[in-house]
């Protein structure tokens, strides 16, 4: 496939070379029709010249679209253009002339040499060699007649069955080729004839049957293959029978040809005595399409020239305005043998040695920006905040990462001063300082555990710094709330396991030891010890169940079953579970679910656990009253999460709720494990979930959990 700068030099010159070999067709076609004096079809001459005038008009087209480029060149001011309509004005003074005088010459050439050919005496020596065989053919018409009467006669008086007899006589006689006798009808009665070819019986034509009846026979002349033949036809009634007589002579085959010879010169010399001005005009068409042929040739070889004879000084120029402007992938085309090539060459040589020195200097660049991208890709792919700070303590480079120091885009921070961040992000404020502190220090490196913000929003980090080599720092905070969130839940899970283990094993003797004393001791004792021993082996009795309880929920936080995950209705499960809690005298649990609540795939026995917990916290925190416990289900579609809302109208959250209250035995109740919230972030994470506290309309909690779907 042609590249669109090769193919542009291409249409400059395949538009003129077809509208050049139209033109050179429709003169030849002309020339040749010429020749013919007018044979062409007028259709003939309408198509050649529609076909001359798109491609003048093809070439006009070219030609003004090199004055336009020439014009846009000189008003752009571009080199060589001054130069270039300098060339042309002089190839054009040189070119022109003669052409027009050639086309002048011709045009008087034309006129005089149409006129000698064409002189108005030839048609009268025609004309009178044309009467000469008129007079022929008049003797050869009454001749025929009389061979016609004499036929019909002979008819009229011999009855039916004696009329082919009369034809072969007749035709003896008569030396005729044919004789025949039809009809009205077209049958044949009489037929008669000199050779094999002639013997048809064919129904004589319409034009037979249209005759005048008792008319004079009509004769005229047919061509057929061996030339011309006379044919002589009547209509005439004989014994009260309408008959049509038809005899077919020939004519000598030298005299046919000569008439035929002298009609058509005849008619082509008429045709070219009217035709002689129009013949001049054809040849002087001819003349001046090509003449325009040559004209707009030559002004296109012209600007061809100009532009050739130009374009090493143009290129020169322009390749210099572009090293001029610090653009050295240019090179000057050409450089033949004479002055202007060695300078071309020249001056190509020093465009190959200014590229090469600019290469080594790209190359060098390219190589500092591989390591700068190289250095960009690994900050932007680590999770660790990293901030360069030069002396001052100005950000120079901070990586995605640091965004969540930083509070907006990293690019953002580029030439600020760190200090600002206290002023924008008050809980960073301790960590600035601690940081700005170091930098005015002497240690090389250091390494800090700092924390900030308060309440939910308290974050732990591990900062890490190392002094650069132009008084600059390199700062790397890592987050470590989550990690040490984790670290706790291990530990908390830990001793969670050690406790039911060590808790767990003395539990049921010291039960069955309590059972065992009451059931031997109680018929022994007095009614007053006998109530003392109930009283105290029941307290024993239930103290241990309530330690068992603890000891499961500690074995269930420290080591959960796996996830038995399904395809689940939440709505369907929130009614079972208020089913389930109908019996609850001083509880109402109700259910709100948006219309597009989709199904999820969670584990339903958990999901149950959670809502058991929280309406579990609902009532404790409520020791006496009504509790009324309200769940919402709806989806989030943009983020793909399903919010499963659950709020109450209790006394809400301690003023000192925070995220440390989702941990192990965080509570304010004087029974219970302090491990309902733990469970229900827990199972939250296990669904990549998570779960958020605060305040319901009601004036109650109100938790809000995320479960994607």
């Amino acid at each position: 496939m042609a590249r669109p700068g090769s193919l542009m030099p291409r249409l400059r010159w395949l538009l003129p070379a077809v509208a050049s070999v139209l033109l050179l067709l429709a003169a030849l076609y002309l020339a040749a029709d010429a020749e013919g004096l007018g044979g062409a079809q007028a259709d003939s001459y309408l198509l050649v010249f529609a076909i001359a005038s798109l491609a003048v008009l093809g070439l006009s087209v070219a030609i003004l679209l090199r004055i336009l480029g020439l014009w846009r060149r000189l008003r752009a001011g571009e080199p060589g253009a001054r130069l270039s309509r300098r060339w042309l004005a002089w190839l054009l003074v040189l070119g022109l002339p003669p052409i027009l005088l050639v086309y002048g010459f011709g045009v008087r050439f034309i006129g005089a040499t149409v006129d000698s050919w064409l002189r108005a005496n030839a048609v009268e020596v025609l004309q009178q060699a044309a009467r000469v065989g008129q007079v022929y053919l008049s003797e050869r018409e009454a001749s025929a007649r009389r061979v016609m009467d004499d036929l019909l006669s002979g008819l009229a008086e011999r009855p039916r069955s004696e009329w082919n007899a009369w034809a072969d006589r007749m035709l003896v006689d008569s030396g005729a080729l044919q004789v025949g006798v039809f009809d009205a009808s077209g049958r044949n009665l009489a037929l008669a004839a000199a050779s094999a070819r002639w013997i048809r019986a064919d129904a004589p034509a319409e034009d037979m049957r249209d005759l005048p009846l008792s008319g004079s026979a009509n004769v005229s002349l047919e061509p057929v293959e061996q030339g011309l033949v006379q044919q002589v036809r009547a209509k005439r009634s004989v014994g009260g029978t309408v008959v049509l007589a038809q005899i077919v002579m020939g004519m000598p085959e030298a005299v046919a040809e000569d008439l035929i010879a002298i009609e058509e010169d005849i008619a082509s010399a008429r045709r070219s005595l009217f035709l002689r001005d129009s013949l001049k005009w054809s040849f002087v068409l001819i003349l001046s399409i090509v003449f325009l042929l040559s004209l707009l040739l030559a002004v296109l070889l012209a600007f061809e020239i100009s532009r050739r004879m130009v374009a090493p000084i143009s290129d020169l120029a322009t390749a210099t305005r572009a090293v001029a402007e610090g653009r050295f992938d240019v090179s000057v085309p050409g450089g033949g043998d004479d002055e202007l090539g060695f300078l071309v060459r020249g001056f190509n040589r020093m465009l190959d040695e200014l590229r090469d020195s600019t290469r080594r200097t790209r190359e060098s660049q390219q190589e500092t920006e591989r390591q700068r991208a190289f250095l960009a890709a690994v900050l932007g792919r680590i999770s660790s905040s990293v901030i360069v700070l030069d002396a001052e303590g100005h950000v120079r480079v901070a990586n995605p990462a640091s965004e969540a120091v930083l509070g907006s885009a990293p690019d953002a921070w580029v030439g600020r001063a760190l200090s600002a961040l206290s002023a924008q992000r008050p809980s960073f404020a301790p960590l600035v300082a601690d940081l700005l502190q170091r930098m005015r220090g002497d240690g090389r490196e250091f390494r800090a555990e700092v924390s900030s913000g308060e309440g939910d929003q308290r974050r732990h980090w591990l900062l890490r710094g190392a002094r650069l080599a132009d008084e600059g720092m390199v700062v790397v905070l890592d987050d470590t709330t989550d990690i040490d969130r984790a670290r706790r839940d291990a530990a908390w899970a830990e001793v969670a396991r050690r406790l039911a283990h060590e808790i767990k094993n003395p539990l049921t003797p010291i039960q069955l030891s309590a059972e065992r004393m009451r059931r031997r001791l109680l018929p022994t004792l007095s009614a007053e010890d006998a109530d003392l021993l109930d009283r105290s082996t029941t307290t024993i009795v239930a103290q241990v169940e309530a330690l068992k309880s603890m000891v499961n929920a500690f074995g269930e936080y420290a080591q959960a079953a796996p996830l038995q995950l399904r395809e689940t209705d939440l709505v369907e499960l929130v009614g079972d579970l208020i089913d389930l809690y109908a019996g609850e005298s001083r509880l109402s649990v109700s259910c709100q679910a948006a219309a597009d609540v989709p199904t999820i795939r969670v584990d339903p026995g958990r999901i149950r656990q959670v809502l058991h917990n929280l309406i579990k916290n609902a009532l404790e925190a409520v020791p006496e009253g009504p509790v009324s416990v309200q769940i919402a289900l709806s989806a989030e579609p943009g983020a793909g999460m399903l919010v499963m809302q659950v709020s109450d109208d209790g006394p809400g959250l301690p003023p000192d709720f925070d995220a440390g209250w989702f941990e192990p035995y965080r509570t304010t109740k004087t029974k219970g494990t302090g491990l309902g919230l733990a469970v229900v972030r827990k199972i939250a994470e296990e669904h990549a979930g998570t779960v958020e506290a605060g305040r319901s309309a009601a004036g109650g909690a109100c938790f809000t959990l995320r479960l994607p779907h």
